[in-house]
């Protein structure tokens, strides 16, 4: 039986190897160099468009646990990835240029795959994984439009950073809503007027991530508009906008605030909260000035930076199932970073699930949903839950799994919050692949 893979990026490569060694035929495309998209510079499949990073390696990090996880599934790059390390401390880098050529030529050389040199415009009606990436080209994005019925795919897209909730000052901050409507379900970080002008200063003076070029001259939404941008429009601009202080009283100080800045909930376990109109597109070093010069936020975790760019993603709360099915065809699979996951170990890791899945539902075997407590499992959970109103890309971080109890003397250690919860993973998902596999 035949199965489409569409893109033979990071995401498409590891779903066409593992339905390959599966004994399926996999018609592979890719539409470059027909078809270029402006950031890659080569044809060779899975190009790393910019860092030649895949993150830690460290167990203790969410992001090598999700490496872990890839190993213990049978994933094919993260093999081929090892195989190209280069030394880079506890990080797992490689030489970019050898991990594609390698990757490339395994798929070349694999009687099982039909690498194809073309555009895809049209959603084949066979089994298929759509795995073509953030710089989706734009006939093909139009048919996925169509299908995801979502008015918004294909845009450049401003989001807002994502705090970890242990790690904010509630001696400072405080839970409301404005004007005390409804539940007190915003976090608020209170600020007086010296507090915001230093707030501002740090802000109108950081340094900001250029754009490639084939990003320039694209417009946003205004309702999305980066907050460096609005900050230039006034000093008042912010205390009017996502910083009005109104209907937002600290009922233990009773103090009116000269500015506020509200956190929102940003996943079921309440344990990360993204921070409301704080879209941009500023250098990582001056964001991390900019929030811990926020009190409340001193000493806060960011478990994502804000980030600017051409994306495409599709809406997956919306449309996937955690097997990474959509919900209205069953032999459709969606993989990469076209789903929300961001980084390049989450998307090998989501078209490695997507592989095996796809070659499950063609054998009619039950396909894996991986538990919660593991990285790809809360990844998957995380970017198809349907309760997921404000949906943004997301990568691997400790904040989507289930906490684990720790003394209370102990509840900001990192390293052994990492160490326990890598541990419960690994255990859950053994046991869980010997139920199924």
């Amino acid at each position: 039986m035949e199965v489409n893979v569409i893109g033979a990026g990071l995401a498409g490569s590891e779903a066409a190897l593992q339905l390959a060694k599966r004994g399926f035929s996999v018609n592979l495309y890719e539409m470059r160099p027909n078809v270029e998209t402006g950031a890659h510079t080569t044809e060779d499949c899975a190009e790393f468009v910019c860092s030649n990073s895949l993150g830690s390696y460290d167990i203790t990090n969410g992001s090598g646990l999700l490496k872990h996880e890839m190993e213990i599934l049978g994933g094919e790059l993260i093999q081929i990835a090892k195989e190209c390390a280069v030394p880079a401390g506890n990080a797992l880098a490689i030489d970019r240029h050898k991990f594609s050529q390698t990757v490339t030529e395994i798929i070349t050389n694999n009687p099982n795959i039909n690498l194809i040199r073309e555009e895809i415009t049209e959603i084949p009606n066979t089994p298929t994984i759509i795995a073509s990436g953030p710089l989706t080209s734009d006939k093909f994005a139009d048919k996925i439009k169509k299908f995801t019925k979502s008015e918004y795919l294909h845009f450049f897209d401003a989001i807002a950073p994502i705090v970890e909730c242990d790690s904010i000052n509630f001696e400072i901050a405080f839970w409301a809503s404005r004007y005390d409507k409804g539940e007190a379900s915003y976090i608020n970080c209170p600020m007086n007027k010296e507090q915001y002008e230093k707030f501002y200063n740090i802000l109108i003076n950081a340094p900001r991530i250029e754009r490639h070029d084939f990003e320039k001259g694209a417009k946003f939404f205004e309702s999305c508009l980066p907050i460096e941008v609005l900050a230039s429009r006034g000093e008042d601009t912010l205390r009017f906008g996502p910083m009005k202080p109104v209907g937002l009283i600290d009922k233990r100080t009773g103090q009116k605030n000269y500015a506020v800045v509200q956190l929102r909930q940003d996943n079921s376990a309440k344990t990360l909260f993204n921070l409301v109109g704080f879209q941009t597109n500023l250098k990582w070093g001056a964001q991390k000035e900019l929030l811990q010069s926020i009190p409340g936020l001193e000493d806060c975790s960011i478990v994502r930076y804000g980030v600017m760019h051409r994306n495409t993603f599709i809406n997956s709360p919306k449309l996937l199932n955690p097997t990474l099915q959509t919900r209205e065809r069953n032999d459709l699979f969606f993989a990469g970073q076209i789903t929300g996951t961001e980084g390049y170990s989450e998307s090998i890791a989501s078209g490695l699930l997507a592989g095996i899945n796809m070659a499950r539902l063609l054998k009619k075997e039950p396909l894996l949903e991986l538990p919660n407590e593991t990285m790809l499992g809360a990844l998957t959970h995380y970017i198809t839950n349907p309760e997921n109103d404000h949906f943004q890309p997301i990568n691997s971080n400790w904040g989507i799994i289930p906490p684990v109890e720790l003394p209370k003397k102990e509840r900001k250690n990192k390293k052994l919050k990492g160490e326990l919860m890598s541990k419960r993973a690994i255990e859950i998902l053994n046991i869980y692949l010997q139920n199924y596999l």
